[in-house]
């Protein structure tokens, strides 16, 4: 009989809580097991299919024999062009391809390869709270240390730069910020940007921006690049990603830009742990971003047309929610005397619901849950209308 030795984690493993998204899966099947109809605002997955054209992008480059074998792991030339031209157009920024863009298996896999490239054991990746949980994951994988800091509403879900203590940033290698902001849909501007610059350039910080949702934004508010800033390429490095911008999440596709010192480390990292994306995916992804504004545009005015309905009517519920700026995401502060795993509970078990419970994303989020817009607008109706029977 195997002793215990035999299976047992690393402490790395040990130390990871559950994959948010794989939990609230689970739950899902449990509930859907018995019989009910789930409307599924939980994941961030675009219910609105890939266009036609990049589509038929895919079918014409898989035929080819060519793309069959493995692929470089920095990404196709005419694909680390075409992200080039795009962000160029997109947010005025000008990039060299060969050195200071590399392809991505979905902005995630970068992401948490990422702090592998910079961090030794013990050191420290300043983390927003609530966030996204890849950043604290993946400073835990590299045998870094996570320093939480707070995104509060008044302060506009904003990290206080100032509040970090000198002990901390004496011992911190990378700043994790994002905006839009997943799970609080906020958004920041040029004069955050230049403080988060300013303070790195002081304490010798990685600035790493996941940029996943800039084209998902309403009322004219177009989101900012980090790299727009002045001196931000020296300090870092910004992840993009098709999965929400051209509703691709399945197909694993994105890209890193910056500093093209920052743009290398991550390579060897990659170059050392996979074979790079499938080529015809990032012949459809040069069709995508060759497209660019008149793909991104109806999908917005989708978005738009869900956020409008879906917030007046929380709103008329009695909720507390603000109108997105950014992100189709909805951040719903819960009612008085509950929690947010509570509520999230309630809202699955009584309603056939499902959202996120903003403590899943840190201490940070708690009072709060999280639902998406990524389902029809019928299906957002049949949740106003099961939220006003339940509550």
């Amino acid at each position: 009989m195997a002793g215990n030795r035999l299976y047992r984690l690393a402490r790395r493993i040990e130390g990871l809580p559950p994959y948010l998204f794989s939990a609230i899966d689970r739950k899902k099947q449990e509930v859907i097991r018995r019989g009910v109809d789930v409307i599924d605002l939980g994941v961030g997955d675009p219910d609105l299919p890939t266009p036609p054209q990049v589509v038929r992008g895919l079918q014409r480059a898989s035929r080819n024999p060519r793309h069959h074998q493995y692929p470089s792991c920095e990404g196709m030339p005419t694909f680390r062009q075409a992200a080039a031209d795009w962000i160029t157009k997109r947010h005025g920024v000008s990039l060299d391809p060969s050195r200071e863009i590399l392809s991505l298996i979905g902005s995630k896999e970068g992401i948490g390869h990422f702090p592998m490239a910079f961090l030794n054991p013990g050191d420290i990746a300043l983390i927003p709270d609530p966030a996204y949980p890849v950043y604290h994951a993946g400073t835990l994988f590299a045998g870094g240390r996570s320093y939480s800091m707070p995104l509060r509403e008044e302060n506009g879900f904003l990290p206080e730069l100032s509040r970090i203590p000198r002990s901390v940033l004496r011992r911190a290698r990378i700043l994790f910020i994002n905006y839009p902001n997943n799970p609080t849909a906020a958004t920041a501007d040029h004069s955050f940007f230049e403080e988060v610059v300013a303070l790195a350039r002081r304490h010798e910080l990685i600035v790493c921006h996941d940029a996943a949702y800039t084209e998902i934004y309403y009322d004219g508010h177009q989101p900012v690049s980090f790299l727009e800033v002045k001196g931000a390429k020296r300090v870092g490095i910004e992840f993009h990603s098709l999965s929400k911008t051209f509703n691709m999440t399945g197909w694993r596709i994105g890209f890193a830009i910056g500093d093209a010192r920052i743009v290398s480390a991550l390579g060897k990292i990659k170059s050392n742990l996979d074979s790079g994306i499938f080529q015809a995916v990032q012949e459809a992804g040069i069709e995508a971003l060759g497209s660019g504004v008149r793909l991104t545009d109806s999908v917005r005015k989708v978005y738009q047309g869900r956020r409008d309905y879906f917030v007046a009517g929380l709103r008329k519920l009695g909720l507390n929610v603000e109108p997105p700026r950014a992100t189709f995401y909805v951040w719903v502060r819960v009612p008085k005397r509950t929690t947010s795993a509570k509520f999230a509970a309630l809202l699955l078990s009584r309603a056939g619901i499902l959202t996120t419970p903003g403590n899943g994303f840190g201490k940070g989020g708690e009072g709060f849950i999280r639902m998406t817009m990524t389902v029809q607008k019928t299906r957002l109706a049949e949740v106003l209308d099961r939220l006003e029977r339940w509550l």
